[in-house]
């Protein structure tokens, strides 16, 4: 593993302790590279969907398949349904390991998916926005449950992009058009004061390159392309895209935190670009470099953006190393190589 000379230590027998059996799970997975019938793999995936935080989220739901409150599930937060779910996904959660997360799925896409393909705040076609599509699109895939509903709002979500067949938001007569927050093409949100978003390029990024290439079809594939124009037409590192109302980044871009909702890292920019085959692209440098200078002596990297008390698991003390957030770096590290 040649990846392996980017760090300054060795976090791998840290990350594959049996004390944290969701992290444990995910790193034989992404950091070992064992095939899928492996039985170390397959015990610790089962481990991990009876003990630690997988149980603790899914103690939380409701019979019916949703958390806290019925309806689309984007209030309250961060402990409703939508949340849960993106949380759940990013902790490994399989729809294959518990029927209770195949219920939740049905029901997110029962409630929160409008008959427009778009994932909604309120249940209809107005509360679509880019963060929310792009991070449900993922995080459904990612939970292994799959639907033909799916490929329309994956569809939507390009169409979103490139302006292609939407009219404006002002042609209240037409109903394939942009909302008062998904506002216009290329990632312009009502909340970014209508300028193109980041935060919701890069969640949109992260559920294109989850999708299968096969599925990828060409509008897809054009939306990809707008998408890495876009955090790619600056450096990263900067993170001096448009920022509405105010005249630098928010500080929260070069924070590293998890779980990862709709505030944005630039660990998670680089994420969504390896992801759509732009790893070895020159303009990741300064950003990997960043990556690299942020990890301690042993190799691990720190919990700066978190969420502790506001939804259903803590995952760790705020500036100090965090499995987590170590997992996050070396999965990016091992995809550039060396």
């Amino acid at each position: 593993m040649a990846w392996l000379s980017q760090l300054r230590g060795d976090p791998i027998s840290w990350l594959l302790e049996d004390e944290d059996p969701g992290v444990r799970y995910l790193g034989i997975r992404d950091l070992l590279e064992k095939p899928a019938d492996d039985p170390e793999l397959i015990s610790a995936r089962q481990i991990a969907h009876v003990q630690g935080v997988i149980v603790d989220i899914l103690a939380q739901i409701q019979p019916e398949g949703y958390w806290e409150k019925p309806g689309a599930g984007y209030l309250p937060k961060y402990r409703s349904t939508v949340w849960s779910l993106i949380l759940l996904a990013q902790v490994g959660a399989l729809a294959s390991e518990d029927e209770r997360i195949r219920r939740a799925c049905a029901y997110l896409l029962e409630h929160s998916l409008t008959t427009g393909e778009q994932f909604s705040t309120n249940g209809t076609p107005s509360g679509t926005i880019d963060c929310l599509q792009g991070n449900l699109c993922w995080a459904v895939l990612e939970l292994g449950y799959d639907d033909p509903r799916l490929d329309s709002a994956f569809e939507w979500m390009a169409r979103t992009v490139t302006g292609e067949g939407l009219a404006t938001k002002a042609d209240k007569d037409n109903v394939h058009r942009y909302y008062a927050a998904k506002c216009g093409p290329l990632f312009e949100c009502g909340a970014n004061y209508g300028q193109p978003c980041a935060w919701g390029a890069t969640k949109a990024m992260l559920a294109f390159g989850r999708l299968a290439e096969n599925r990828q079809t060409p509008l897809i594939k054009h939306a990809i392309q707008q998408g890495v124009n876009f955090l790619l037409s600056t450096d990263p590192v900067r993170a001096d895209w448009p920022s509405g109302g105010v005249d630098k980044p928010s500080t929260n871009w070069w924070k590293f935190g998890f779980p990862v909702f709709y505030v944005t890292d630039i660990l998670q920019v680089v994420e969504a670009l390896v992801s759509v085959g732009y790893a070895n692209d020159p303009r990741l440098i300064n950003a990997l470099d960043l990556i690299r200078q942020k990890q301690d002596e042993q190799g691990r990297w720190m919990l700066e953006y978190d969420y502790t008390g506001k939804t259903w698991v803590d995952i760790g003390e705020k500036k100090q190393p965090n499995k987590w957030v170590t997992l996050r770096a070396l999965r990016v590290l091992r995809k550039v190589g060396s």
